[in-house]
């Protein structure tokens, strides 16, 4: 069960609402901001001498991902006066690979069904890079779920209730994405409704290891395993295959220029699985918040 937070910036009184809010705000702010500086400054002190590998890159981003995880844990610690359990890590290793046979599970169908309708082209091509791939799909994990999990939607919880805050994080979700290339309302909805996989493994570990697993498993088969167009981008390629819309097919069925992330079949998958997910999840009780005494 989830952990919400009641004591510190997050006690009971007077306006705690606007004071969980502040803090919402405040360490979503330190996370993108903590990460980007240490995954450059670790990026500058490895290259001084040579120009950045693609090793390099992936050693940058792992520090940054490690920073800010130890930096939300001291957070937790001194703003709400409890120790991170959703950082536990003797579960790690486990979570994180339920939520990478999930996540890999789950795109991997989508993708399935397009094929066997028809709707793209799958074909066999060699395997060129794979650091680069690994580096975007760790860094999507962890810092993604870290502010849209242990941040915004725990913090919404604490503010306004689960439902609130289960509806609006994955909004949130989708709408960060309408900029990207290739993308629409559409794509947006097919992203919310695949929000509840991630919610519901958070919901039923009380941890975040499974929500990243799922998360970067979910980028790593579709971008590398099968070579598809990520969330309208390309940075995640290299792999044994390479995906591509079927000419003459509407985009609502093979992705477009987005991805299978903005299809029929992604929207189906995604649904039936947050919907299965988040049944399972309030079935076990995890839709009440677990009760600690602070630290």
């Amino acid at each position: 069960m989830v952990v919400v937070g009641s004591a510190g910036v997050l006690a009971p009184g007077k306006w705690r609402w606007l004071r969980t809010l502040t803090w919402l705000a405040a360490l979503c702010v330190a996370v993108v901001l903590t990460y980007n500086l240490v995954a450059k400054g670790a990026l500058w002190a490895l290259t001084l001498r040579s120009p950045p590998s693609s090793v390099d890159r992936l050693v940058a981003a792992i520090a940054g991902c490690v920073v800010i995880l130890v930096a939300y844990g001291a957070a937790v610690r001194l703003g709400e006066r409890r120790t991170a359990v959703e950082l536990a890590l003797p579960p790690a290793p486990r979570d994180l690979v339920l939520g990478m046979l999930i996540g890999g599970g789950a795109i991997a169908a989508v993708i399935g069904i397009q094929w066997l309708g028809g709707w793209v082209v799958i074909e066999a091509r060699p395997v060129d890079a794979v650091v680069l791939a690994l580096r975007d799909s760790i860094r999507s994990g962890v810092v993604e779920e870290l502010v849209l999990r242990l941040v915004i939607f725990r913090l919404l919880w604490r503010a306004f209730g689960i439902w609130p805050a289960l509806a609006v994080a994955a909004v949130i979700f989708g709408l960060l994405h309408l900029g990207n290339p290739g993308s629409d309302w559409f794509a947006a909805l097919c992203l919310i409704a695949g929000e509840g996989i991630g919610i519901a493994f958070y919901l039923m570990t009380g941890r975040i290891w499974a929500s990243i697993g799922m998360h970067a498993a979910w980028n790593f088969t579709q971008g590398w395993v099968f070579g598809a167009v990520v969330s309208g981008t390309t940075d995640i390629a290299g792999g044994p295959l390479t995906l591509k819309p079927e000419a003459g097919v509407p985009e609502i069925l093979s992705g477009g220029g987005f991805g299978p992330e903005a299809s029929v079949a992604a929207l189906l998958i995604s649904l039936t699985a947050s919907a299965v997910m988040l049944w399972w999840a309030w079935r076990n009780g995890d839709f009440e918040p677990a009760t600690v005494d602070a630290d």
